[in-house]
């Protein structure tokens, strides 16, 4: 086999992008077949702008059925993904899912169980480890040379949305449709990334502002505080409402400290171990010596595409993927850790009570309103993360 036959199911603001990247063979490996999507405005913008051998169908159980493709990717709205996933693992097709891994651990339990029954490749469209600047701090925390982690900090409010944005779908910011706002929607990356960096937390205490912003169900200003099994603490803080907002990863480790702002990686290294420092240090206002510099990468970053580029490989030549989709439920248990810990109003332990979130959920989903017909708009996503 010297290439892959792709089918994309949903082609909107990210299904497109995909869709055009593979069929201008941006991708090795990689030959796009078939297309899905249950909005026929997008089956013609498919069918303007795609080869015109690629195939066309109006539910992605047909196109998994269909016998045009040995890989699907899933660009749905969340609760689909795992549904989806499971029908084509059951069909012999690898899968390529978009983030979230899907709204609840339960139904994502489901999923992983799935996969391991069949000997194909899932990975989960996780673009943000390709970043240099990640890759270069998983090196180097991984490698222990900065000792145990002391301090997670993450302030990314650089989501701004207008209203206009949450407007452009029915589903959208609704319990019912997508699940959950900016934990479900635009942090999936950097709940993932803190927890390839930092290890999982074992208890959480969040607050979720459901829209206090924006004219939308779901939340969009979160602040919590994280607790770690080694002592080490955090705080995890997002919103779509800040403008200008700030991007900006600190990591507090033994022997100094890693920063991520502005696109640069800068190191503080301390000269001793701090922990040794404390119990050593003969003054009572001593402070340990350290050194700053900018971390060199290797200017990498090749964001959806190298994450479609390994899935392809893996499917061709067992190579590592960039993220294993069996990995997109442990984001997942942060959001929805987070969500219960606001719903009830106190800590939450991890793990926790997924019989009790879905409960939770699901009641939220009950009084869930998807938005008056409007026309659905496909944005140019280019540049947004």
């Amino acid at each position: 086999m010297k290439e892959v036959k792709l089918g994309i199911i949903g082609i909107g603001n990210m299904g497109s992008i995909h869709a055009l990247s593979v069929a201008e063979g941006k991708i090795p490996g990689l030959r796009l077949t078939a297309v899905a999507d249950r909005n026929p405005d997008r089956l013609a913008w498919a069918n303007q702008h795609l080869p015109l051998d690629v195939s066309s169908y109006a539910e992605g159980t047909d196109l998994i059925l269909s016998g045009t493709c040995e890989a699907v990717l899933i660009a749905t709205p969340h609760y689909q993904h795992p549904v989806l996933a499971i029908a084509a693992f059951r069909s012999g097709l690898h899968v390529l899912s978009e983030k979230p891994a899907g709204v609840y651990t339960l139904q994502v339990k489901e999923m992983n169980a799935e996969a391991d029954k069949h000997p194909v490749v899932f990975a989960m469209m996780f673009n943000q480890r390709t970043n240099c600047l990640y890759r270069k701090v998983h090196e180097l925390v991984s490698s222990g040379e900065m000792g145990a982690l002391k301090r997670v900090t993450w302030l990314i409010t650089d989501w701004y949305r207008p209203q206009r944005y949450y407007d452009s779908g029915q589903w959208r910011a609704t319990w019912e449709g997508e699940g959950g706002g900016v934990l479900l929607n635009q942090c999936p990356h950097q709940l993932d990334l803190l927890q390839w960096l930092c290890g999982m937390p074992i208890r959480v205490r969040a607050f979720c502002h459901e829209g206090k912003w924006h004219d939308i169900e779901v939340e969009d200003d979160v602040s919590a505080y994280l607790e770690f099994s080694n002592g080490a603490t955090g705080v995890f803080i997002t919103s779509t409402a800040d403008a200008p907002g700030t991007n900006r990863l600190e990591l507090t480790l033994e022997m100094g400290s890693l920063i991520v702002e502005n696109g640069r990686l800068v190191m503080k290294k301390l000269e001793q171990n701090e922990r040794e420092f404390c119990r050593t240090a003969t003054g009572g206002f001593d402070a340990p010596s350290y050194h700053e510099s900018e971390v060199l990468t290797d200017g990498m970053n090749e964001q959806h595409n190298g994450v479609l580029k390994a899935f392809a490989a893996a499917i061709l030549h067992g190579a590592p993927l960039v993220a294993d989709g069996r990995e997109g439920i442990r984001g997942l248990s942060l959001s929805n850790a987070m969500h219960l810990s606001s719903w009830l109003g106190k800590e939450i332990s991890i793990p926790f009570d997924e019989e009790q979130f879905l409960d939770l959920l699901n009641e939220k989903r009950k009084n869930s309103r998807l938005k008056d017909p409007i026309i659905a708009t496909v944005f140019d996503t280019r540049g947004s993360y």
